[in-house]
């Protein structure tokens, strides 16, 4: 589902997960020459992928943001930023391994924090994406 302002300069992307519309939010924002990406877990098809793993958790999270970019033609070297958010420090290594498999050929600012917890306890890393989808000059 998508949708634009009247304007036309902001486009919502929705991906059709439960806590969109129960939140109240868009998976992904176009605005201007960026599109930000909400935060991804690995939440497929309404159940959680890969328990107790973060590399794979990791993974499926990015790719989830991953065809949330692709709806607006993007892909990971349109990728400018990315922030996750871990659950345990001792998965820092899993984690980032995982951001290096995706983004090593064109890395983006990165933060990686550890938090209290997620919204599911069984979830160890959550990550958002900003892209840039301004004019390529090759």
């Amino acid at each position: 589902m998508t949708g634009s302002d009247n304007s036309g300069n902001i486009e919502r992307y929705s991906s059709g997960g439960r806590w969109e519309e129960d939140f109240g939010y868009s998976r992904a924002v176009a605005v201007g020459e960026y599109v930000h990406v909400s935060g991804c877990t690995a939440i497929v098809e309404g159940n959680l992928a890969h328990e107790g793993d973060p590399h794979h958790q990791a993974l499926a999270a990015f790719g989830i943001a991953l065809d949330a970019l692709e709806h607006f033609g993007l892909g990971t070297s349109d990728v400018v930023r990315t922030r996750m958010f871990i659950t345990h420090a001792r998965d820092a290594d899993d984690v980032g391994r995982a951001h290096a498999e995706l983004f090593a050929e064109t890395p983006p600012a990165a933060t990686m924090v550890v938090v209290a917890g997620l919204i599911d306890s069984r979830m160890l890393v959550e990550v958002e994406v900003d892209a840039y989808r301004g004019r390529r000059t090759s």
